[in-house]
């Protein structure tokens, strides 16, 4: 069985004090939440105050990015040993605005990626199609290129510690979603790509969470698809009680 993950990408929101007070309303909200892994990731700024804020509870804590390098005269990145060093346990790479904004590449996806589950953290990596893609036809062809690229050169024990993110572009931030059978039926190509590319055991056993705007509303339809595992959470995140309404989503 896989168990559920729920994350929330809280992007460019929250100042520490905020974010720790959201911290303090979503704990009790979620302290009943059972066969659910529980993910928030805070801006660089608060994450020090966001670990602490959260232990004893079952949140666990990412960072939104990270560099390949551990060290080095990289002015402005952060590693992923100085994520552990904070608390860290995951790292989201590869979301979409990263590569709209900030020029991420499959090739950077992948070095990240190596670079996070070198030191031990969980990777939650993010595929995705736009609108343009969409509509010309291409999607499968954009996620199978960019999961393919992403995982070069990891290990079917590299995959243990690595969760795949399927997040189309056109429905992130804009209120639009894709349909339960429109997410199911990238997640069963995604998955069936990991077996090609490795074995049918781990492609059963990896995670593939679905992220385009999840709300309460519509998150038990895509939680009861066979291959979406859990959600990537990004506006409904920002609020404790749509948030837990999404982990609760079994309730």
């Amino acid at each position: 069985m896989r168990t559920p993950i729920i994350a929330g990408n809280w992007k460019l929101f929250k100042t520490v004090g905020e974010a720790v007070a959201l911290i303090d309303e979503l704990k009790p909200a979620v302290s009943t939440s059972v066969g659910v892994e529980i993910v928030i990731a805070p801006v660089f700024t608060a994450l020090s105050a966001v670990v602490t804020a959260t232990e004893g509870s079952q949140i666990k804590v990412a960072a939104q990015d990270c560099f390949w390098e551990e060290e080095g005269a990289y002015t402005g990145e952060v590693s992923p040993k100085l994520l552990k060093d904070v608390g860290c346990s995951h790292v989201i790479i590869g979301h979409s605005e990263r590569r709209q904004y900030f020029g991420e590449t499959d090739e950077t996806v992948n070095r990240k990626a190596k670079a996070a589950l070198a030191d031990g953290l969980t990777v939650l990596m993010c595929v995705g199609e736009t609108l343009a893609e969409r509509e010309a036809g291409n999607t499968f062809s954009v996620v199978e290129k960019q999961v393919t690229s992403g995982l070069q050169g990891l290990s079917a024990a590299d995959l243990q510690q690595l969760v795949i993110a399927y997040e189309p572009v056109w429905a992130i931030g804009t209120g639009r979603t894709a349909s339960d059978e429109q997410a199911q039926e990238v997640h069963a190509a995604i998955r069936s790509l990991v077996a090609k590319l490795y074995s049918h055991e781990v492609a059963d056993a990896i995670r593939i969470l679905y992220g385009g705007s999840v709300k309460p509303e519509n998150v038990k339809g895509l939680m009861a698809q066979p291959d979406i595992d859990g959600a990537l959470v990004g506006g409904a995140s920002l609020k404790a009680d749509s948030f837990a309404g999404i982990v609760n989503f079994g309730c």
